[in-house]
């Protein structure tokens, strides 16, 4: 099965705490033509990532390590960096300023990653 690579190449921030799932999913990005920017397991990785920058677009995996990444989502929402949330789990817990996001859920799938890229609109 092929996958159409996106018009739009965008760099992409990766904010994951399962090493295998960061690496597949960095994988997919890049096999669609994007470019990871940067992969990010914790809440103080994550920050320094974002007060970093230099990636135009966010995956946050919503819980790291047991703790929720929204204070890294809150800091994506005021650069003004749109960003895709993730998650194994229900979501029935977003914080109401992120609960109309994208959300990507587990496992993921390079046809599922693909569709959210291009529901997301390009930037």
């Amino acid at each position: 099965m092929t996958f159409a690579t996106s018009p739009a190449r965008r760099s992409i921030l990766i904010v994951e705490d399962e090493a295998m799932i960061a690496m597949m999913l960095e994988e997919f990005l890049e096999t669609l033509g994007h470019q990871v920017r940067g992969v990010a397991a914790t809440l103080t990785e994550a920050r320094d990532r974002v007060r970093d920058g230099g990636f135009d677009l966010a995956i946050l995996d919503c819980h790291l390590d047991g703790e929720e990444v929204w204070p890294i989502a809150e800091m994506l929402d005021r650069a003004d960096i749109p960003f895709i949330l993730s998650s194994g789990g229900a979501m029935d817990e977003v914080p109401a300023p992120f609960a109309g996001r994208p959300m990507l859920a587990k496992p993921y799938t390079i046809g599922t990653i693909s569709d959210i890229l291009a529901a997301s609109g390009e930037k």
